[in-house]
């Protein structure tokens, strides 16, 4: 808090072991047998929101479910008992092993809900003594959830909350009757250059002017993956290099501030028109104790658009403006004053910065707005403009990187820089290896999940840089699956994340039947070069590939066993490893040059 951003509310993905737009997250739950809530990095960030504001939010959400939850079906309503008892598991485990309060939790984001499965979820809760958690539906759109609150009474007593998608900061009808709490709880999600900043800026006022939304939530909080998946760098920030330390604190955290320092969850809006004569809005909240912020955002059509929904024209000039306090607050005298103009012509933008009080005479202040300016006006004087050291430089992953996955308590379940696409690639310990390969890194989702997007049929994960043209990867592989099992590592690969299906590059298979492929596509359709190998499931083997230009050469074990293929298209890309499908696989000693 008073620091920078100074966020009010945390979301976080219940991860569901499947693609959720730019990578996997490991489920609690991989198999119907299996509890773990030490898996993935949400443990870990929630904590770390909580040591620096106790009184943060929280909402969890699942994009995706393991297989076993739909017993086969891609659906996660035929069984709602199960899938109740694994969200509401979920919930008393981040109490139990991290002491985290979850406050609202959500049904399945951007898909359909079932009215059964809410009130089911809701009865759940109230069984394990979580009362007090909140439901929010339907992270979609504001219809249909809004009309069946309205024509079923019963699912009106358990929805707490309305959560809408990329609203476009307006609301419908049928919301507003329901009488809930309406939030936009996804937004924003547009690239965090001054357009993105100028984007935020508009809908944290306008959600509430238009749409009477009292909660707008970005996606995402920091671009911590790597750029070239989809939607880079669509963050409050930017923290892409963990192999550097670089990070970048972009405009849009200024912008939140404007906001988040000077009111807080359990303030109110005051209900103003909020609309500027001359474009832009404003809006007033209050403590009910005294306390009143007004932020002001004057932000032009072409410098604030979102990445979605379209933008429809408007007009924005500079004006003076007059604002009239009544009632308690007529005998404010002075407003603190904090500013930030969006500087697209001169190419230097001036973020929140302090500015001289204003004085308010007789209950009236004016103010000349120019256009692209963000101001708060407060009785609030703890705003904070944090100083914090020059972060270290930029600098390209590692030309020569290696990992022996040699680490008996890892910080994390999965290996850092890898960042899982289909599957999810976990630290292993092999209790019954000789000595070798006691640690590992093991593919473990050997179900089709319950998949967001078009998950791979293949698992993947990848790393590296993007870049890079001409290099070698080898790594040591262990199939477990019996006769059809089948694991590769690759490199120039082209894609991930919601695109993961459609991913190309060079791939360099081998097979637990003793034959091998190299193909052009992680789909193994666009075969290349193919013959037999010699390796077998359960024993260990060395794969390497080299590509250099427009050949490329694979070694078994340190021996040639295929070389001088062609290849042209991708021409540069991540290196990566996987499996032929959801199966069992151990991966050792992995090094890329």
């Amino acid at each position: 808090p008073n620091f920078g951003a100074s966020l009010h509310i945390l979301k976080v993905e219940i991860g569901g072991d499947a693609q959720s737009t730019d990578g996997t997250e490991p489920s609690h739950m991989h198999y119907e047998n299996d509890e773990n809530y030490f898996r993935g990095y949400e443990w870990w960030l929630m904590k770390e929101a909580k040591k620096r504001n106790p009184n943060i939010k929280l909402i969890g959400l699942p994009w995706a479910f393991p297989g076993w939850i739909g017993k086969g079906e891609n659906w996660p309503y035929d069984y709602p008992d199960v899938t109740a008892y694994y969200i509401v598991s979920w919930i008393l485990g981040a109490k139990q092993y991290h002491d985290l309060d979850i406050d609202y939790i959500g049904i399945w984001n951007e898909r359909a809900f079932s009215s059964k499965y809410i009130k089911l979820l809701r009865y759940t809760l109230d069984k394990r003594g979580l009362e007090q958690v909140r439901i929010i539906a339907s992270d979609r759109l504001w219809e249909p959830i809004s009309f069946v609150l309205l024509i079923d009474s019963e699912l009106h007593g358990v929805v707490d909350v309305i959560g809408a998608h990329y609203p476009g900061t307006k609301t419908v009808q049928n919301a507003i009757l329901t009488g809930k709490k309406l939030w936009s709880s996804e937004d924003y999600s547009t690239f965090n250059d001054e357009v993105g900043a100028g984007c935020w800026a508009r809908i944290l006022n306008q959600n509430y002017v238009n749409g009477n939304m009292t909660s707008t939530i970005a996606w995402n909080l920091v671009a911590s993956y790597y750029e070239e998946l989809p939607f880079g760098r669509c963050a409050l920030m930017t923290a892409q290099e963990p192999w550097s330390g670089h990070y970048k604190v972009e405009a849009p955290i200024w912008i939140t501030a404007h906001t988040t320092q000077f009111a807080q969850p359990g303030w109110s809006y005051l209900q103003v028109d909020g609309h500027l004569e001359g474009g832009g809005s404003f809006v007033a909240l209050t403590d009910g104790l005294g306390n009143l912020t007004i932020i002001i955002e004057t932000m032009t059509h072409n410098h604030s658009q979102c990445i979605r929904p379209p933008l429809p024209n408007f007009s924005v000039t500079p004006q003076r403006a007059t604002f009239y306090l009544k009632g308690s607050f007529f005998m404010v005298e002075t407003l603190q004053v904090w500013h930030s103009r969006l500087g697209f012509e001169s190419g230097n933008s001036s973020l929140f910065q302090r500015l001289h009080p204003v004085k308010v005479w007789r209950g009236r202040f004016s103010l000349d707005l120019d256009v692209d300016e963000v101001y708060t006006l407060t009785t609030l004087k703890t705003g904070h403009k944090c100083i914090y050291p020059q972060p270290p430089p930029p600098h390209p992953f590692p030309s020569n990187y290696k990992d022996d996955f040699n680490i008996r308590n890892p910080p994390f379940s999965e290996a850092p820089n890898f960042a899982d696409q289909t599957g999810v690639f976990e630290y292993f310990i092999n209790a019954s290896d000789p000595g070798d390969h006691v640690f590992t890194l093991r593919q473990v989702v050997v179900q089709r999940p319950i998949t967001w997007v078009s998950d791979a049929d293949q698992t993947i994960s990848v790393i590296g840089n993007f870049q890079w043209v001409n290099f070698t990867v080898t790594c040591d592989i262990y199939i477990e699956k019996q006769r059809d099992g089948g694991v590769f590592i690759a490199g120039r690969v082209d894609n991930g994340g919601i695109y993961v299906r459609r991913t190309k590059g060079v791939f360099f298979w081998v097979f637990a039947d003793g034959t091998y492929r190299v193909t052009r596509d992680l789909a193994g359709e666009e075969i290349l070069m193919k013959g037999l190998s010699g390796v077998r499931d359960n024993a260990w083997h060395t794969l390497t590939l080299n590509i250099q230009g427009n050949s490329a050469s694979g070694l078994l074990n340190g021996y040639p066993l295929w070389e001088n293929v062609t290849v042209s298209k991708p021409s540069n890309g991540w290196a990566a490893l996987g499996t032929r499908s959801f199966e069992f696989a151990q991966f050792d000693n992995f090094h890329v040059e």
